[in-house]
């Protein structure tokens, strides 16, 4: 008889097929990784077989594929209706008594027979975590859940979820076979982030493909409004020379908002609160907890021989970071690091709004303003997808877009992921999109600047450059570079150069305090609207001139972390 039920710590890489991408690397990492510090949640997965047994038993394998080859997955009112009677068939259908039996006794033997103990149902799909698509959120995930009963009937919609609109359109986009794809429900105990913090990794940088730092997002509590883009995360860069070596390695901060935070009910499940202003104003997670973490994720990057999109999550009852998700980076693991795209604005226009780029690109069009999913429709090919937030539901017509822009998110979000995955830009986190670009206007929205994306009144010129890298001539003398903006240092490394002749300290300043040092100096006697709008600039950090000092060396740490072991020469004003 083929099992129902595999324990995390039988599991492998080699078991894709039987319990999917990310309970496989779950098994794969508890099996090999713990003796180097890096610790997972424990836990168990129902298997593929365990899914298309139940489809036979209920007769529903046929009945699926017959309502999918009806439906026009680029029409979002025929997919929502498919994906609905499908999900309500799966939900109607008993799992069977033998399954049932073997979840309530993964459950028994995972918490020691406490049914209060609170587990998480995850989705595993068998086509899921793989290096050509990520699959990031197509299937649901279940937190709290408690008791034998409870686990059962998360485990079935975990199965129902397999058929969401989004994960069908996003099958069909990819060339996925739905007949091919199997789901397994992985029940993992839960780490109590809703007392700390949690976050995703990643072992390359999103935006540039720069290998030498991992970037961490940080938020309080559970991570699932981060990973929506509900909230904006702290940000950190921190450089893998430097924690190889034993030095401080965390060389760049920024402080998100972090508004909201997901917290246990105490009845089951869980809900949304607010942050108080004291925890919006400071860093979510300390310097040695971020370093942590790299450890933890240079760890596994070394392990899978990849870039690595890793979830994690910090336990407010033992103080330890867990690894709750690995899974290979899908975008910039791919590009071509031979060639360099790079656009540029030809022309300016008045700045409407802006936030976090994602995408180093430019895009232009009508802005569509969509409240809703059930307003998808409106959005037309080539329009600018203009939301408060996306999450997966929005996937079908996100591919429509020529740019995507939200009120919502950090460079992790949902709407991040999946711009980067559709190859278009993005800004996210811009706090009043929705409130300042009014529907149809013309806009352009830029992510070739930096770190911070804007988006412009009108349709700008811009152009488009593409360099072959391995093609340009070595030039009779030796090439250094002039670099005033951090946030492009990662970026420009790859350009051949031979090092960074002049940062200019005061270019530097300009650019990433963003406060005249005068001002920093003399912040306690400056008229009350202008040290208001300092203190607001200079959140995270224990007062104005530490600020500086804390900004000054980050900019500076990042230059040198980018060019590394090239010299880099600064010159002080």
């Amino acid at each position: 008889m083929a099992d129902l039920i595999r324990h995390f710590a039988s599991i492998t890489m080699d078991d894709v097929p039987i319990v999917g991408g990310k309970n496989a690397s779950l098994g794969e990492m508890l099996s090999n990784l713990d003796s180097l510090g890096v610790t997972v949640p424990d836990g168990f997965a129902t298997t593929a077989d365990a899914y298309r047994n139940f489809l036979a038993r209920n007769g529903l394998g046929d009945r699926i594929a017959e309502r999918l080859r009806a439906v026009d997955v680029n029409n979002v009112v025929d997919l929502a209706a498919a994906g609905s009677d499908i999900r309500s068939w799966i939900v109607d259908a008993p799992l069977g008594d033998d399954l049932t039996a073997a979840i309530e006794r993964g459950y028994a033997a995972l918490t020691g027979g406490d049914i209060e103990r609170a587990v998480a149902v995850r989705s595993s799909a068998t086509a899921e975590d793989l290096p050509e698509a990520s699959f990031a959120g197509q299937q649901e995930s279940f937190l709290n859940v408690r008791g034998p009963v409870h686990v059962v009937a998360a485990v079935r919609d975990v199965f129902a979820s397999l058929y969401t609109d989004r994960a069908i359109s996003y099958r069909e986009y990819h060339g996925f076979d739905h007949d091919d794809v199997a789901i397994s429900a992985g029940v993992q105990r839960m780490v109590r982030s809703d007392l700390a913090a949690s976050g995703v990794a990643f072992t390359v940088d999103t935006e540039t493909g720069f290998e030498d730092v991992v970037f961490v997002t940080a938020a309080y509590g559970l991570g699932e409004l981060l990973v929506q883009g509900v909230v904006n995360p702290d940000e950190f860069y921190v450089y893998k020379p430097n924690l190889e070596a034993g030095r401080p390695a965390v060389i760049s901060r920024t402080l998100g908002s972090k508004l909201r935070k997901m917290v246990y009910d105490p009845s089951g499940g869980v809900d949304s609160i607010e942050v108080s202003e004291a925890d919006q104003r400071r860093f979510s997670l300390a310097d040695d907890d971020i370093e942590t973490l790299a450890r933890h994720a240079v760890a596994i990057e070394r392990h899978y021989r990849r870039p690595m999109d890793i979830e994690w999550a910090k336990d407010g009852e033992d103080g330890e970071i867990y690894v709750l998700q690995a899974r290979p980076e899908t975008v910039q693991s791919r590009e071509d690091g031979r060639v360099l795209e790079d656009y540029v604005l030809t022309e300016r226009g008045p700045v409407l709004t802006e936030g976090r780029s994602v995408g180093r690109r430019i895009g232009q069009g009508p802005a569509r303003i969509v409240a809703a999913a059930e307003e998808m429709s409106r959005v037309e090919p080539g329009d600018v997808l203009v939301a408060d937030m996306t999450d997966p539901d929005w996937e079908p017509v996100m591919k429509r877009a020529s740019a995507i822009v939200t009120n919502r998110g950090g460079r992790t979000c949902h709407a991040a992921i999946i711009a980067r995955e559709l190859g278009i830009p993005a800004v996210v986190g811009t706090s009043d999109a929705t409130k300042v670009l009014g529907d149809g206007r013309e806009i352009t929205v830029s992510c070739a600047e930096g770190d911070t994306g804007y988006v412009y009144d009108g349709a700008l010129r811009f152009e488009r450059h593409e360099v072959r890298l391995d093609a340009m001539p070595t030039p009779p003398t030796k090439i250094m570079m002039n670099i005033s903006t951090p946030d492009r240092a990662l970026a420009m490394s790859r350009l051949p150069n031979d090092g960074v002749g002049l940062a200019r300290i005061e270019f530097v300043i300009n650019n990433a305090v963003g406060v005249h040092p005068r001002a920093l100096l003399d912040h306690e006697t400056l008229p009350d609207h202008v040290r208001l709008a300092i203190d607001e600039r200079i959140s995270g950090y224990d007062d104005a001139q530490s600020f500086f000092v804390e900004k000054l060396k980050e900019a500076v740490a990042t230059i040198a972390a980018a060019f590394n072991p090239k010299p880099v020469i600064v010159r002080l004003s």
